[in-house]
């Protein structure tokens, strides 16, 4: 739980309660047969007494592939490797003397104890400190006085807010593209969805904006809205309103502005020759999700397959900028713009590796995406990696910007993929 998304996608509430049901279950299959019953103790701790609590699929994987790979025969045998530096003992001992192995053997907790990376210890120590300068700054004062370089917060706000509607783009004219448009493919689809949702983003910041600075002015009343979009502009977040329409962001107003306009550019460049681009940024899309279901449908009718047998699967390319792909790729789609945490891509051996040192969060090539028949995927050196659109993995509710599962990403890996599922390793379609 220390470590956040990288640890649980979602914070549990085991308790005492669970270790000690545990312990009794444990000692009951223990003392009654002659052979130790692994399975059904996996079973009971991983579906019942921890296992009750997991509601995310990919928690289960990790609890489940924790259970496997230390509640079985060789921990009692001796030499079964729980990380580099700790094994369990070469013999049986008694209660005191598992203690006293465990205090003389471990030296500090580590990340590598979980069989997260080192890299773990630099986030945990950056969530702290964003959470205390969080903290600092909600507590100190809002009021009307002259703030930084002798500017009122009224202003501040109004500089900001007409900086903001003089960058705004244009809304797309949704009619003049629909009569452009002779075939209405799966991926045609998606990219007026997103406009249209581009659209409303964009319509609702410029209303709210010219309503505050009227406001601002005198010229209507300060309503209460009105006031908590003045507070955000201030403090440099996103108004509430307007992170209701939009994607998945944890980014300050700056950056999530910047992304506003680099997303509204690639639905420019769609709608101006109305063909799929020559690589995607799938991060750029609200809905990454049926960007990925159209790659699916366009297969479908291609090859007259049904569309329930389909899995997506994905190509690692060696091309590492958009620029270096030569065109529009034959079977599926070319995708950019996505980050592993927990490991690293190893461009010249094509696998999942360690992650280097202070590097979090590494860039991904260039990824041909494409869908086959369930029954031609390969498994064999497989890391089944989950796609998410930020680091918060998982939010309350499914119907909330930030409800982060995408779609599952096979990786080519050298070492057991139980190995990645305990690094916590993922994709990501935004950094913080």
């Amino acid at each position: 739980r220390k470590f956040g998304p990288m640890g649980w996608n979602r914070a549990y509430p085991y308790n005492p309660g669970d270790l000690k049901d545990s312990i009794a279950v444990a000692n009951n299959y223990l003392e009654g047969g002659s052979s130790i019953p692994w399975d059904d103790l996996r079973y009971l701790f991983g579906e019942i007494f921890y296992g009750g609590h997991i509601t995310d699929n990919y928690d289960r994987k990790l609890c489940s592939t924790y259970l496997e790979l230390y509640v079985r025969a060789e921990l009692l045998e001796g030499n079964l490797s729980y990380y580099s530096g700790f094994t369990t003992p070469p013999g049986p001992l008694n209660y005191k003397g598992y203690f006293e192995y465990i205090d003389e053997s471990i030296e500090r907790e580590t990340p590598i104890a979980y069989g997260l990376h080192p890299n773990a210890e630099i986030n945990f120590m950056t969530n702290q400190a964003e959470a205390l300068f969080k903290q600092v700054s909600d507590m100190s004062p809002k009021g009307g006085g002259a703030g930084e370089g002798g500017m009122t917060i009224g202003e501040k706000v109004k500089q900001l807010l007409d900086d903001i509607l003089e960058r705004l783009p244009d809304l797309f004219p949704m009619i003049e593209i629909l009569e452009r448009i002779d075939d209405v493919t799966p991926y045609t689809g998606v990219f007026l969805q997103e406009a249209e949702r581009m659209n409303a983003l964009i319509f609702e910041m410029r209303r709210s904006l010219i309503e505050l600075d009227s406001g601002l002015k005198g010229d209507l009343s300060i309503t209460e809205p009105m006031e908590i979009m003045m507070n955000a502009l201030a403090s440099q977040k996103v108004p509430p309103k307007w992170v209701k329409l939009a994607w998945a962001s944890r980014a300050g107003l700056g950056i999530w502005f910047a992304d506003l306009l680099a997303r509204q550019n690639q639905l420019m460049s769609w709608t101006g020759d109305l063909a799929l681009p020559k690589v995607s940024w799938i991060s750029g899309f609200f809905n990454p999700m049926a960007f990925m279901v159209a790659v699916m449908q366009v297969a479908s009718r291609k090859n007259d397959w049904a569309l329930n047998k389909l899995v997506t699967t994905v190509d690692v390319t060696k091309k590492a900028t958009p620029e270096e792909v030569e065109g529009v790729a034959r079977d599926g789609a070319y995708v950019f713009g996505l980050y592993m945490e927990g490991a690293r891509w190893d461009l010249a051996a094509g696998s999942v590796e360690d992650a280097y040192m202070k590097e979090l969060y590494p860039k991904m090539p260039v990824i041909l995406v494409r869908s086959i028949l369930a029954e031609k995927e390969d498994t064999r050196g497989i890391y089944r990696c989950p796609v998410y659109k930020q680091t918060e993995r998982a939010t309350p509710g499914f119907d909330t910007p930030g409800s982060g599962f995408v779609f599952m990403m096979q990786l080519k890996t050298k070492q057991p993929a139980s190995k990645w599922v305990m690094a916590g390793c993922a994709m990501l379609l935004a950094t913080d």
